[in-house]
């Protein structure tokens, strides 16, 4: 039996076919390999296709809602410019140093006056789109509950004969 292992032609066919077997097997690798290869750059260009049409696609998004915006900033300019409008504006802006002037610092006239160039640069700022639209919510909420019991107060109070500093005075002091 060792005599078939010692033959020089025995041992070449052995070690060509085991050489054919492990060509095969590596056509075989390279083969699905290619293919997996083929596979995955076709899914990396459907990606990329899929990624640029989303990214002109929210691009073109952007531009139309600037453009949007740019139309309501102007129409917002336009329909400031009434006169009935410019009022209700001036309204706001007093409303707004109002408030700012009771939380802060009630009876003085400076305070007073820089809570109103506030409440003008803040509405100043909401027309140019940079801040927050208060405005709007005040329309939807309505007015607070401090502006239906102020007047009431206030009449009272000077029809018993005092002045409007004791009035401030005593209904902030008690």
């Amino acid at each position: 039996m060792f005599e078939i292992f010692s033959n020089p032609v025995y041992t070449f066919g052995m070690g060509f076919g085991l050489g054919c077997v492990f060509l095969v097997m590596s056509y075989f690798n390279h083969w699905k390999t290619k293919g997996e290869f083929r596979r995955y750059k076709t899914h990396l260009s459907d990606k990329l296709e899929l990624d640029a049409k989303q990214l002109q696609d929210t691009n073109k998004e952007r531009a139309r809602l600037a453009q949007e915006n740019e139309h309501l900033r102007i129409q917002v300019n336009r329909l400031n410019e009434k006169p009935e409008n410019k009022l209700q504006r001036e309204l706001e802006v007093m409303a707004r140093a109002e408030k700012h002037m009771l939380i802060n610092a009630p009876g003085f006239a400076p305070a007073w006056e820089m809570a109103k160039s506030q409440a003008l640069s803040h509405m100043e700022t909401e027309e140019k789109g940079m801040s927050f639209p208060q405005k709007i919510f005040r329309k939807l909420i309505g007015p607070g509950s401090n502006g239906s019991t102020a007047l009431p107060e206030n009449g009272s109070s000077a029809s018993n004969g005092k002045s409007n500093s004791e009035t401030v005075t005593t209904t902030t002091g008690a």
